[in-house]
């Protein structure tokens, strides 16, 4: 055995396990599995050209030194993006804790009552200091977020506005560039026109439904947008401002300039630059457009018993729900980044927050007097952290260089210089003695921070921010560190159980691949820095291309979308890029099985085409006749196909090439989403089923923690003729020679957590990434297997088999009074989080185990199914009060001094023997929605505040 070869650790069942496991499913290895499994025309003939797997430990060496090709200049550079200090206890106790990083969107709030808090808090900070109503708990990154509050201000156009089809955004030319060129991709396919211009020259015409704004504008000048705003207002032009989050603990707030809606990043509230990413983007608005608000939301309500609690809110405007007249993708958030942030709020506190941004406008201030005493003038007005100089670009490049800085160089006489919280004293003389040398003078010595304002009077923020509680009580390290540790215990985590969620993909999160986020080497690099300052990065991301285009089959990859429903908008977007380069723009019609994923329509919608929804045969399959009619009948305006393999019911669909065949002979693309490719990797690929483009979830196949819902990263890999349309970014080159404007605002995305999935292909090499789809396949069979009499599996394939996750019917149980909703929430009492709920179809779990389970866990959690499925045999329709309904059951309930229920104590918290070892308590009973969406609450709040009239 090869203790030291890293798939021995990733993969769950030992060999010792195998034949109990193969003789369970009826099979004599797992050769004839996969025969049995998958078709066989779509089987790979030869292994996937890899390079050896590295050992763990050479692993490390290897990205240690790969890491110290990134020069870690001192960044100036802002755009942005700045030097952040993550406080060692959030490091510590939330970035490299499993319990935090590992777990799965809060869909069943009353096990993730720790992370709903956390995010609670975010959003709190993010309303006041935005001077909004209400806040969603974070999304991808700032550019995103604009292209959002642009879709948002369209949505909610006045009725005169719709009728009129005004469809003009106002961009000020002061907007950041990568948000631009993100509001340029995503305003053309939904039929908004963008005007750039001087937000001082603006003409207010009746043409314009909305406008963005810049504060402080991209190269540091604050302007005074009251006026701007008001007028705009008494047109029914509506105002979105991009706000540096720092800058409004100084600056009046634009919720008081009487801005709409808000946004921005909270990157520099404790978040590593990390080449760009991942980090939480905020997002603001007023009450009154809550329901058009992207996102999730983590709204207050009470449980059965009264008590308060926390979920996520509105739910009823996601995209696996209303499909492409969605207002909201649940998953387009960074909330592992969310919470950092908030809990940067929540150590500082309102006094440190302002000390923080006082610290960095007295440097700016600093910085700029020494400068204009040396005759190089510093030429805005009015400022926050950035000062812009007149100067020698070049000659100050070369100085800067040597002293191993970095600033923006806007043109070759004007230097852009933006100051952050690691700024000292020390920085501020050495940037003064790279122009004392540019120049040829002689500076003097500055020794003390300058206490002059450099922001007019009547935009200095006088209102109060961060005064409840939680801001207020865990400034030292213990007591933080405490208050961590007591969310944390509210949540089930991958490291304390299994997380079964079919489609979602929760494996293992290796230790190894996560170590080197915290090297200042990698988590440390400005994204707009000059790339031969980042020779590590750029061999790592080359590298990962590479291997995501052998492990799909593929010619060309881009790593910029850093989420799933991102991925999937970009590979559309490609699509329409290449079917116009070749005169065919009209082409706007996408096939969607009905048994496509909710993202699926939504994202078409999203792109500018029009939904055609193809049909569903009995056995859950695609209906190929049907889809042949409508590609034949569409086959002039047809442009894509998009399509789930294997499919969102678990199956290897044996037609998958006739499929792809039928839409390419009527003019079409064929868009393959990868959210099931932990079942294609080593043994079959999307380029050889046919498929011209597909995204990958790096967070579910590829080994990103998912981070209680975020960060995710979903890049896309297109065949040869799709390469030079890959997206590119308006600051550093990247994509494809005819590469289209940006899907997300940073080059490479999320670029340091793309360190994962290049670990976990490095480690696991060919072999050991088609053996971890070999254990998949297992795991799900022997769990379908050891099932089979007490729940049925809806779908499989021609031979019987499951894929690498299952749907397990539960309708048939509503005879019994049981809905599906209840053997999720028992589910908590065995220590389980629920399989995924009502997805694909309603009144169904799907379940999906991965490789990285044991059999020892698998075991456990059939005996858990097993043992809920005789409790439904138990309950009856006329009789509510059993152990199912009034699951789950809290300690609070099973220690109190009365107990009323029809059954014991034990049968309700320890009903399998097991759990006498390792018992977790959900943090409160059974939540309702229906009140908290009636009684809206989103921020921290006295009880008093949501308590229903």
């Amino acid at each position: 055995m090869k203790t030291d070869a890293f798939a021995l650790r990733h993969i769950g069942p030992r060999e010792a396990d195998l034949q109990h496991m193969f003789k369970t499913i009826g099979v004599d290895n797992m050769a004839q599995l996969i025969y049995e499994t998958i078709p066989d025309d779509i089987l790979l003939k030869a292994p996937l050209n890899l390079e050896p797997a590295l050992t763990e430990y050479e692993y490390l060496n290897h990205i240690t030194k790969l890491g110290s090709q990134n020069k870690i200049f001192r960044s100036f550079i802002g755009l942005g993006y700045h030097p952040a200090i993550v406080p060692a206890p959030i490091q510590r106790n939330i970035f490299e804790n499993p319990g935090w990083y590992t777990a799965y969107t809060p869909y069943q709030a009353e096990i993730a009552q720790g992370r709903l808090e956390a995010l609670l808090n975010y959003q709190t900070t993010v309303i006041e200091l935005t001077g909004m109503e209400i806040a969603n708990a974070s999304l991808l990154d700032e550019g995103t977020a604009a292209a959002e509050a642009m879709a948002l201000l369209f949505d909610v156009r006045t009725r005169d506005q719709k009728k009129a089809n005004v469809n003009k955004f106002f961009v000020s030319e002061e907007i950041l560039p990568q948000t631009l060129s993100v509001l340029q991709t995503r305003s053309t396919p939904i039929g908004v026109e963008l005007v750039v211009g001087n937000h001082e020259e603006f003409d207010f015409s009746a043409d314009f439904f909305g406008a963005i704004l810049q504060y402080p504008g991209k190269f540091g000048q604050v302007f005074d947008y009251a006026a701007f705003i008001a007028k705009a207002k008494e047109n029914n032009i509506k105002t979105a401002v991009a706000a540096d989050i720092l800058s409004l603990v100084k600056l009046t707030s634009p919720g008081e300039l009487g801005a709409d809606v808000v946004v921005g990043t909270t990157q520099r509230f404790g978040i590593p630059m990390g080449y760009g990413g991942p980090h939480a983007a905020f997002f603001a608005t007023k009450d009154e457009y809550k329901r058009s608000m992207p996102g999730r939301i983590i709204g207050v309500t009470i449980d059965v018993n009264g008590n308060r609690a926390l979920r996520m809110a509105l739910q009823t405007r996601e995209q696996h729900i209303k499909r492409e007249k969605a207002t909201s993708n649940i998953c387009t958030a960074q909330v592992l980044l969310a919470v950092m942030a908030g809990m940067y709020a929540v150590y500082h506190g309102p006094k440190g927050l302002q000390y923080i941004a006082d610290k960095v406008h007295a440097s700016a201030v600093t910085t700029a007097d020494a400068l204009n005493k040396l005759g190089v003038y510093q030429t805005n007005t009015s400022f926050f952290d950035t000062i812009v100089v007149k100067a020698d670009a070049a000659k100050v490049k070369a100085a800067a260089e040597a002293k191993e800085i970095n600033f923006f160089y806007i043109d070759e006489n004007t230097v852009s210089i933006a100051f952050n919280e690691t700024t000292s004293v020390k920085d501020i003389n050495d940037i003064i003695a790279v122009f004392a040398e540019a120049t040829g003078k002689t500076a003097e010595t500055v020794s003390a921070l300058s206490e002059t304002a450099y922001i007019p009077q009547n935009l200095i923020r006088t209102s109060e921010f961060l005064t409840h509680e939680v801001f207020n009580k865990y400034h030292s390290e213990t007591a933080l560190m405490r208050y961590i540790k007591k969310l944390e215990r509210l949540d089930l985590a991958l490291n304390h159980s299994m997380i079964s969620l079919g489609s979602c993909t929760m494996k293992l999160n290796a230790a190894a691949e996560m170590l080197p986020l915290s090297l200042p080497s990698w988590n440390s690099v400005h994204p707009f820095a000059p790339v031969e300052q980042a020779q590590g990065y750029q061999t790592m991301l080359k590298k990962l291309e590479e291997q995501l285009n052998v492990v799909t089959g593929f010619a060309g990859t881009t790593l910029q979308p850093n989420s799933g429903a991102q991925g999937e908008y970009a590979g559309l977007m490609v699509i329409r890029a290449y079917q116009e380069s070749i005169g065919q723009s009209h082409r706007n019609i996408a096939l969607i099985p009905a048994s496509a994923h909710g993202t699926n329509p939504a994202t078409a919608h999203m792109a500018g085409m029009e939904v055609v929804v193809t049909k569903t045969s009995e056995n859950g399959n695609i209906d190929v006749e049907d889809l042949r009619a409508k590609a034949e009948l569409h086959k002039d305006n047809l442009a894509c196909l998009m399509v789930t393999y294997p499919s969102t019911h678990g199956v290897y669909e044996a037609s998958i090439i006739e499929v792809t065949k039928i839409i390419h002979e009527n003019g079409g693309q064929v868009y393959m989403d990868g959210a099931n490719m932990n079942a294609q990797v080593g043994l079959t690929n999307p380029a050889t089923i046919g498929a011209d483009v597909c995204h990958l979830n790096l967070h579910k196949t590829f080994a990103i923690p998912h981070g209680g819902g975020g960060p995710g990263v979903g890049p896309i890999c297109v065949a040869e003729h799709l390469v030079p349309f890959l997206p590119g970014n308006p600051v550093i080159t990247t994509g494809g020679d005819k590469a289209i404007t940006a899907i997300s605002a940073a080059p490479w995305g999320s670029a340091l957590v793309c360190l994962i999935s290049y670990g976990y292909i490095t480690m696991l090499g060919a072999e050991g990434l088609t053996s971890a789809t070999h254990h998949a396949i297992l795991n799900a069979n022997y769990i379908k297997e050891r099932l089979a009499g007490y729940f049925d599996t809806l779908y499989t394939g021609e031979l019987g088999r499951a894929a690498h996750e299952m749907i397990l019917e539960c309708r048939p149980f509503k005879a019994n009074g049981i809905e599906v909703t209840d053997i999720a929430k028992r589910l908590m009492d065995y220590g389980f989080h629920a399989p995924t709920v009502s997805f694909p179809v309603a009144g169904t779990l799907m379940v999906e185990p991965t490789e990285s389970e044991n059999l020892e866990e698998l075991d456990r959690f059939c005996d858990a199914m097993i043992a809920i499925r005789k409790e439904i045999d138990e309950a009856s329709a006329d009789d509510k009060n059993n152990v199912l309904k009034n699951s789950p059951h809290t300690l609070a309930m099973l220690t109190a001094d009365t107990w009323d229920l029809p059954y014991s104590r034990e049968k309700a918290a320890y009903p399998l023997d097991y759990l006498q070892e390792n018992k977790f308590w959900p943090g409160v009973r059974r939540v309702d929605d229906a009140y908290g969406d009636r009684n809206l609450v989103c921020s921290c709040a006295p009880i008093e505040a949501y308590m229903e009239n």
